[in-house]
């Protein structure tokens, strides 16, 4: 079967990084988690203790080294060798992570890198733009969703699992904040390409998600 290209894209906490790992493990498809770059980059940005500006931000996203390293069920997440794989989920991280990713230099230097990584395809990779951007002539587009109450019980749990202390409520806003933050920046904002297939994954599991998912790549790869 033809090896594809699948644009995941999706409002956050839609479980596209979820759903795009299940996928990937069950058909041997290499997952690219787009959303986990630009959050590498954050970090790094953090580490400087530098004042919030464009050009430093994107110089530094430019020489940046990214990598992935599936392990034990785990998408492994490298910046410059080091590992951060827990460190790019924390709350002060994914304050900024919105923000720092809509900046035009640092857009370019990861689709840059993603177009490299999925150019032979037999690749899925979720994020905003994916399907409009990265890769707008991608084989198959999904567009994932799920309610504003639905993805901040699935955040808010998964922060718990981490250990990390916070509020149902704060988590709630903070989505309907980078919502609006993600479909209303200037440069790739979230939208659904013309050509992406609607899923909306409100109470349904994992497992059925990702079954429909695989059934839709089988289509396409005949």
């Amino acid at each position: 079967m033809k090896k594809l290209v699948v644009a995941l894209d999706g409002p956050a906490g839609a479980g596209k990084s979820t759903i795009a790992k299940a996928v990937a493990e069950k058909i041997n498809y290499a997952y690219i988690d787009t959303g986990a770059m630009y959050r590498a980059v954050t970090w790094k940005f953090v580490q400087t203790g530098h004042a919030f500006e464009e050009e430093f931000i994107g110089e530094l996203s430019e020489k940046m080294v990214i990598e992935f390293q599936p392990r034990d069920g785990v998408n492994h997440v490298f910046a410059d060798g080091v590992e951060i794989t827990d460190f790019i989920r924390t709350p002060e991280i994914s304050k900024l992570v919105s923000p720092l990713s809509a900046i035009p230099r640092v857009r370019l230097a990861m689709v840059t890198q993603q177009r490299r990584m999925g150019e032979k395809g037999g690749v899925i990779l979720d994020g905003r733009d994916i399907g409009t951007v990265v890769f707008p002539k991608a084989e198959l587009k999904i567009f994932l969703t799920a309610s504003v109450d639905e993805r901040a019980q699935r955040r808010y749990k998964e922060m718990l699992a981490k250990g990390i202390d916070v509020q149902l409520d704060v988590v709630k806003t903070e989505i309907a904040q980078r919502d609006y933050q993600d479909s209303h920046r200037a440069v790739s904002p979230l939208k659904q390409a013309e050509d992406a297939i609607l899923l909306d994954s409100t109470g349904k599991s994992i497992d059925q998600v990702a079954d429909f998912i695989i059934k839709k790549i089988e289509e396409k790869a005949k």
